[in-house]
């Protein structure tokens, strides 16, 4: 399947902001879902210089079969094989106990492709971003130091996929370390 580069990711856009039309994040501004995505993109687009299509297609469609109930089909039927299988790379397996989920970034990280790797980068900068200017309110300064840590426990595995991405991971994360350490 090829769909011209602007299309794919106009058309990725539109998708992800249908299926996350009635989400919320878990901050305590409880912004829209399509936040997130949009988020990731302009991360890889600005502080990343990435120009890959499939990999801004899949920056969007990240969460979609995670949060709503978008099948790996529907999602290679409508943008291909190459977006399925990063959005596959990075989708956790939500039939699994919380603390497995998050056990299985870490282990599952090293084997990313390179793309999934952007992809991941990405949401990890723009999650712990999130912590920082809005965390959930009901999060305790114990657990948002716990979440900043263990996302460099997923980010560590994967260093070397870009430079300029990790430096902005690490700026954040020491900026969690210091507001979140008791």
């Amino acid at each position: 399947m090829t769909i011209e580069p602007t299309t794919l990711i106009l058309k990725a856009l539109d998708f992800a902001a249908r299926k996350h039309k009635d989400q919320r994040r878990k901050g305590c501004d409880a912004v829209p879902y399509i936040n997130h995505p949009i988020q990731l993109v302009t991360l890889l687009w600005e502080k990343g210089g990435v120009r890959d299509e499939v990999v801004i297609a899949a920056a969007l469609l990240h969460d979609t079969v995670e949060d709503t109930d978008t099948s790996f089909e529907e999602l290679e039927r409508e943008f291909g094989l190459e977006v399925r299988q990063i959005v596959a790379e990075v989708t956790d397996d939500k039939t699994l106990p919380k603390a497995l989920r998050k056990q299985h970034q870490i282990d599952h990280a090293p084997a990313l492709t390179p793309r999934a790797r952007l992809v991941k980068l990405a949401d990890k900068i723009a999650n712990l971003t999130d912590m920082m200017i809005a965390p959930p309110a009901n999060w305790s300064n114990q657990r948002k130091y716990e979440y900043v840590q263990w996302g460099k426990q997923v980010i560590d595995p994967i260093r070397g996929t870009h430079a300029d991405l990790e430096h902005l991971f690490d700026e954040i994360y020491h900026q969690g370390v210091e507001a979140f350490r008791d």
